[in-house]
């Protein structure tokens, strides 16, 4: 496991699908708001990859995010879209309603940069999000990320276009435990 202060990145074990169900992706808003495409319902023992992991694909690393106290499932954590020859990745994360306001989104990124940097040796991580998520552009500001653009009008969300904040640290900008 990785570990934070706050949060641990584990392997996804078969009784968090549930939870992850029926806590994240069965909420129509905010999986609209966290999915680039439009929400769909996820049938009870699909081998949908945001629940199930395929531990071949190697440009996509899916994490469950736990309590450090306790163990408990607080949420999601991806590294996605690795390229090893531009050393490059993009961050996801999905905190359980009951985990958010808590500081863990800003822990997870940290444990997500570590991985990336150290273990996984990129040169630069990336995070698209929607520009009113404040909740992320804190957690990926206080980890060093630099807003590097806005996408204006890229995102459609639920009968709407909004726009997406594009963020990036360079290994070289990054400091652990910021």
């Amino acid at each position: 496991m990785l570990r934070g202060n706050k949060v641990g990145l584990r392997a996804r074990h078969e009784d968090d699908i549930p939870i992850l169900l029926a806590e994240l992706y069965d909420d129509v808003v905010n999986a609209s708001r966290a999915e680039g495409r439009p929400w769909r319902p996820i049938t009870p023992g699909s081998k949908d990859p945001r629940l199930v992991v395929d531990d071949k694909e190697e440009g996509h690393v899916p994490f469950s995010v736990v309590e450090l106290d306790g163990g408990t499932l607080v949420g999601t954590a991806t590294l996605w879209g690795i390229d090893n020859h531009h050393r490059s990745a993009h961050i996801g994360l999905g905190l359980l309603p009951s985990a958010r306001g808590m500081g863990y989104g800003t822990d997870v990124v940290a444990v997500l940069c570590h991985y990336g940097f150290v273990v996984r040796g990129l040169q630069r991580l990336q995070i698209e999000t929607l520009s009113d998520n404040a909740a992320m552009l804190r957690s990926a500001e206080r980890n060093g990320f630099v807003r590097e653009g806005v996408l204006r009008s890229s995102a459609w969300v639920m009968g709407e276009f909004l726009d997406e904040v594009l963020l990036g640290l360079l290994v070289q900008d990054w400091k652990p435990n910021s």
